[in-house]
């Protein structure tokens, strides 16, 4: 953790609720030449413990990295290098880690192909995010603050916690007896439960993570600049396809059917790309072509906050403008789920958000952003009609709804008493330690691996989580903080209630849905402390505060690490 001086903590927040410089200047106490000197001494202090720390940490992981780069493995000594400087890093400073997590995620399936692809590599996200936690976990113990957020889902996710860990001593347990050729249950469950609730604590790492209205700004429109790069890096990835530059799929029969690492190009994992069978499916930076799919969907949500409640102008037209890249990658990268769920989205944010009342910022973005996607289609009809009917062929072929029935139906005639098969038998990221299962919708996996009660305690932790969050959302009284709300609730809803794929499982969403929640949450405490604020700031003017109205005001202070 690092620690700042109570005085320069306090200039600090007094400068975020500025409106600009010279508010901040006006509101800012002027500080003594002894608190200046003592600030320079304490940023000299921290500089230079980073940088003991900083050498200690490279020295020895560059140390491993050579040992084992002179094994005969190169890559292998990088990514060591990268790991241990992470993991340190992450545990030193857990604020920044928290960040780097946030950047890192769209862009760790074109980090580990260009690593080599090792299945260890495809972990390394959790090289940030476990030191991280621990950091936060550790905070929260030394102020008392609670881990589990909101206080709602405390006991359907103890319930879960219990059933799954039943079912990862009991079945897993079991099978772990009479395992052969190589598989080990247990590791299938360790990972199988990592991959079910092992991200649920990002919650308290965004809620403790967010001081005020600015650093909601800041994470937001982080947010949409990644989005912007991604999609830009995407439709490169397109361009070279389709000039040539890269191959594409080869091969004869299935194999022009199938994405594949041997096609990979640019940026991301494997692809398919075969004009001549009117097939492509782009995995952008990511491993699979459906993890891309899935940030299409996910960036829809966050680029719709910021075009319409980001409180800049400028902020506005570039969220307007990631939500343009965004539908005009769901058409050019192939996946149908993004091109039919992409626009249905938008259009429920303007519903449920009540954007479409509110026509000073409705008109502009809308008429923008139908201007963009016509200039596009119109440019290339070929393209669009090819999406168009690839997606009405697989509707006809598999009806969604047809298709989850089923795969309940497979589900429940698998079941071998109440709890499951088996914690990460149906988990794709724990094929590395044994067999397991397809199973292509998320509640029928839930049945498969957890059981029937299982299955309950899931729906339960996320349908009080979608609770908790409506509440939080609609206890927000600022218009831009409360359409940012409105956007992330929306988005937790969504995912919380889709019955389709399974999109908890894979990334980016087992990481944004979190994400989601935890912004959410957070913004009451915010708006309400703002609110307070102005209240005593306009009292304070008139006369002096009183011991209580100074009480109220230290009520409100919200608890951070730094």
């Amino acid at each position: 953790m690092v620690d700042i001086p109570k005085s320069q903590a306090k200039a600090t927040r007094v400068r975020r609720r500025g409106k600009g410089k010279e508010d901040a200047a006006d509101q800012a106490p002027p500080l003594t030449r002894k608190e200046e000197r003592a600030q320079k001494r304490q940023a000299q202090k921290a500089r230079k413990a980073l940088i003991q720390y900083l050498s200690a940490t490279l020295f020895a992981a560059g140390l491993i990295g050579v040992l084992l780069a002179l094994l005969g493995e190169p890559k292998l000594g990088l990514a060591a290098v990268v790991a241990i400087a992470c993991l340190a890093l992450s545990f030193k400073y857990p604020r920044q880690a928290i960040y780097g997590l946030i950047i890192y995620v769209p862009f760790g399936g074109t980090v580990v192909y260009a690593l080599g692809g090792s299945g260890i590599l495809q972990l390394a996200k959790d090289a940030i995010y476990i030191p991280a936690l621990i950091g936060v976990i550790q905070f929260c113990r030394r102020t008392r603050q609670p881990l589990i957020i909101p206080q709602l889902i405390k006991m359907p996710l103890l319930a879960l916690l219990a059933l799954s860990g039943l079912t990862l001593l009991v079945v897993n347990g079991g099978q772990q007896l009479d395992a052969a050729g190589g598989e080990v249950p247990i590791l299938i469950g360790v990972l199988g439960l990592k991959v079910l609730i092992g991200y649920v604590l990002i919650i308290p790492c965004i809620y403790y993570l967010l001081r005020d209205r600015e650093d909601v700004y800041f994470l937001l429109r982080l947010q949409v600049v990644l989005i912007l790069v991604c999609c830009g890096l995407g439709f490169m990835q397109f361009l070279m396809l389709k000039t040539g530059i890269c191959p594409g799929t080869v091969g004869e029969g299935e194999d022009l059917f199938k994405a594949s690492l041997q096609a990979r190009c640019f940026v991301g994992g494997s692809l398919l790309y075969a004009p001549s069978q009117g097939q492509i499916r782009l995995p952008g930076t990511f491993n699979a072509p459906w993890q891309w799919g899935w940030f299409l969907i996910s960036s829809g949500f966050f680029a719709f906050g910021t075009a319409f409640s980001d409180r800049s102008p400028i902020w506005r037209i570039v969220g307007l403008a990631s939500l343009a890249a965004v539908g005009v990658m769901a058409v050019v990268s192939g996946q149908r789920i993004a091109l039919a769920l992409v626009p249905v989205t938008i259009v429920g944010l303007l519903i449920l958000t009540g954007q479409v009342v509110n026509l000073k910022r409705f008109l502009p973005v809308g008429i923008g952003l139908a201007l963009v996607l016509t200039v596009f289609m119109a440019q290339n009809p070929v393209v669009v009609s090819e999406r168009l009917a690839s997606f009405q062929s697989r509707w006809a072929a598999s009806p969604p709804h047809e298709f989850v029935v089923q795969q309940f139906a497979w589900a429940q005639k698998q079941q071998q008493g109440i709890l499951g098969r088996g914690v990460g038998r149906a988990t794709n990221a724990a094929r590395i330690f044994g067999k397991t299962e397809l199973v292509e919708t998320y509640h029928p996996k839930l049945l498969y691996e957890i059981g029937p009660l299982g299955l309950l305690a899931t729906l339960a932790v996320y349908l009080t989580l979608t609770v908790a969050t409506f509440k939080a959302y609609r206890s927000i009284k600022d218009p831009n903080l409360r359409g940012y709300g409105a956007s992330m609730w929306v988005f937790v809803l969504f995912i919380s209630v889709f019955p389709y794929y399974y999109p908890l499982d894979v990334d980016p969403v087992n990481v944004y849905y979190w994400l989601a929640a935890g912004i959410v949450l957070k913004l009451p405490e915010i708006d309400q402390r703002e609110r307070l604020q102005q209240r005593l700031d306009e009292a304070s003017r008139r006369r002096k505060l009183t011991p209580r109205e100074k009480k109220q005001l230290q009520k409100q202070e919200t608890v951070v690490f730094e």
